[in-house]
């Protein structure tokens, strides 16, 4: 009977695990790394481990240290969680080899599923449908358009499309680094592209008895890079016999490598109607999948508690429960969908996800927390269940309206925007639905009047909170002046690009707004301000910072920097800089300085949250102030390099 279970893993799934070790009665053991020191999951944990440094690496992909962190703190048993060694069949063996219990499948599953190309080659033998692989130097133009995938990889790493011919050889490269960066593994292979098919996978549980379960289905077509956003189950708008295609294959890809544990297998299904859909054997995860939550809320089943029921010898006994309803799951991501998806990093200053009836909310981090340039860049995963499609999808999307996360970016209205989508609602999904709706999904969530309101609510609360705060003068109402000359005004950044000023002033000893719309303040404070907005009545509530005004209101939430009158001239930079559009390692340098280079080359690669951002010339120029070099690491909005003019003949900047 396993006693004690240390987490190889971080973050959210972290937290996940020790909440169903905690219901069984079993103690637990976290590892951390310098960089999570202060997270969440470690004080959750009975016990903790440092791993020293902050590169996946030096700490959560070094094996051996993880099994001494296990040793010493007295576990008996190892989880993997997902990503990092989860899928590392050798880190398996090692576990095992210390006299520790292995909470997954076998090393030889592992294994065998673990290597795609291999993998594919025993499923074709088991007769399980699949697309065929393409050897890259053969590949032509009427192949177009291929994938590119890490063989030793998952969750989008080491993906890329290519459509371009001539592109073929770099993208493989590229793809080549990240995934050695996220695997250890640098081995990519080529299959054919499907435009507009579905990712549906099957989940799958299975004893070391013989019994394998079929657990549901689930779709995650809404994909960004090939990483999965929303994910539900069961899969909408198969028909009787692709689901039974599916639990067949899934069912036979599992027995043909005699899995033990929880495992996923994914597929491709094709065609646009239920009468001419075609399944393709994708992969098979050989651990606990990042959406496991959908397929539990259906079947009401812990599928962590399973997997140590399975480690510990226990039986599958008879079959799965019958499915219920419908759930549906979006990922949280500290990214911007409007820039290219760029990581995000910051402190939390708010995080306030709503749980609640049909709702569940697994996060990495809570109020506080500090999101760096280390690790993935998902911070909590939430879920809703209804007794049908149409109700888990309202419930997910009013538990979204009213999420307050401040402090960094992350793709929440974007999230917004997909649930209230016709096409989703409607069930009409496909893997291009996301590239498809990408301008109208990455549009402002707030439009102008409703964004005027929460900056109205924000000039309204500091002026508040001045006159509150005041030593002197402390009677005085806010924004009074003693000779009337003009109202006061405050600018806002809602973003670099876009600023809002809104006027105020005392009127009878009160604050009042200066506008063309008829509104009234109801109350102002520091925290909460109250409008009346030609009848309406509409409440804000205001976080004030040293550098931030946060403001949460009916019509959504938003963040604001205050905007200073005069500007420093040491904040100013050159014409023609190239910024380092989030704190990150430097991956490479492709130029110097003097070097003469055309608008698109590549002038820097930056590395964060596990993948990789190339950095190019905007224009034609003369590279000139370059000023990291390979392994430097680089803050946001640092400058990396200057671009300049060419026609000026002293090289500097225009």
């Amino acid at each position: 009977m396993i006693r004690s279970v240390l987490v190889a893993n971080r973050g959210e799934i972290a937290r996940r695990v020790f909440r169903t070790c905690r219901e069984l009665g079993i103690s637990t053991v976290a590892v951390f790394s310098d960089a999570d020191a202060g997270a969440p999951y470690v004080a959750e944990a009975d016990v903790a481990v440092r791993l020293p440094g902050n590169a996946p690496g030096d700490t959560y992909l070094r094996g051996d240290l993880v099994i001494a962190a296990a040793l010493k703190a007295g576990a008996d048993a190892v989880h993997p969680g997902y990503g990092f060694l989860s899928e590392n069949a050798q880190f398996a063996r090692d576990v095992e080899a210390a006299g520790l219990t292995w909470i997954g499948p076998t090393p030889s599953a592992i294994d065998s599923m673990g290597d795609k190309i291999r993998a594919k080659e025993l499923m074709l033998d088991a007769g399980v449908p699949q697309l065929g692989r393409l050897e890259p130097e053969v590949v032509t133009a009427a192949d177009l358009p291929v994938l590119l995938k890490a063989s030793a990889g998952g969750g989008g790493r080491g993906m890329r499309v290519v459509r371009d011919l001539d592109e073929l050889s770099s993208t493989i490269e590229q793809a080549s680094a990240e995934a050695a960066s996220a695997f250890g593994d640098a081995t990519v292979f080529v299959e054919h592209y499907l435009e507009s098919a579905r990712h549906v996978e099957v989940q799958v549980m299975a004893d070391m008895h013989g019994t394998t379960w079929v657990v549901g289905d689930r779709d995650c077509s809404i994909q960004r890079r090939h990483q999965k956003v929303v994910e539900e189950a069961p899969a909408p708008g198969l028909s009787d016999a692709t689901r039974a295609t599916l639990h067949d294959a899934a069912r036979a890809a599992a027995q043909a490598v005699d899995y033990v544990g929880a495992g996923t297998v994914e597929f491709m299904v094709a065609g646009t109607g239920p009468d001419d859909q075609k399944v393709f054997f994708l992969e098979m995860n050989t651990r606990l999948q990042v959406e496991h939550p959908v397929t539990e809320e259906v079947f009401g089943l812990d599928l962590v508690a399973l997997q140590i029921a399975v480690a510990e010898g226990h039986p599958l006994v008879g079959e799965p429960p019958a499915p219920s309803g419908h759930a549906v799951e979006v990922r949280l991501y500290a990214e911007d969908p409007a820039d290219d998806w760029q990581p995000q990093t910051g402190t939390l200053r708010t995080f306030d996800v709503p749980a609640g009836p049909g709702v569940r909310v697994d996060s990495g981090v809570e109020t506080g927390s500090v999101v760096g340039i280390h690790y993935d860049a998902m911070i909590a995963k939430v879920v809703a269940h209804g007794t049908d499609r149409t109700t888990a999808v309202r419930r997910l999307g009013d538990a979204l309206r009213r999420a307050r996360v401040h402090g960094v970016t992350t793709n929440l209205d974007f999230l917004r925007a997909i649930l209230a989508d016709d096409d989703f609602r409607a069930a009409r999904l496909r893997t291009t639905l996301l590239d498809d709706r990408l301008e109208a999904w990455t549009a402002p969530a707030i439009d102008e009047l409703p964004m005027h309101r929460c900056v109205w609510a924000a000039a309204l609360a500091e002026a508040s909170a001045a006159a509150s705060t005041a030593t002197v003068l402390s009677r005085i109402p806010p924004a009074y002046r003693n000779v009337p000359f003009a109202p006061r005004v405050r600018t806002y950044a809602v973003s670099p690009d876009v600023h809002v000023g809104v006027m105020y002033e005392s009127r009878g000893g009160r604050l009042a707004l200066v506008t063309g719309v008829p509104v009234a303040v109801v109350e102002s404070g520091p925290s909460r301000v109250v409008l009346d907005v030609d009848g309406v009545r509409e409440t804000y509530d205001v976080s004030i910072g040293t550098a931030s005004v946060d403001v949460d209101g009916p019509h959504g939430s938003i963040d604001l920097v205050p905007v200073p009158v005069f500007v420093d001239p040491a904040d100013v930079v050159a014409e023609g800089s190239l910024l380092a559009p989030m704190p990150a390692a430097v991956v490479s340098v492709a130029v110097v300085d003097g070097q003469q280079v055309s608008r698109g080359d590549v002038v820097v690669v930056l590395e964060a949250m596990k993948m990789q951002h190339t950095i190019t010339a905007p224009t034609d120029g003369v590279v000139t102030g370059l000023s990291v070099t390979e392994g430097s690491q680089v803050e946001s909005g640092a400058v990396l390099a200057v671009i300049a003019d060419p026609s000026d003949p002293t090289g500097e900047p225009s």
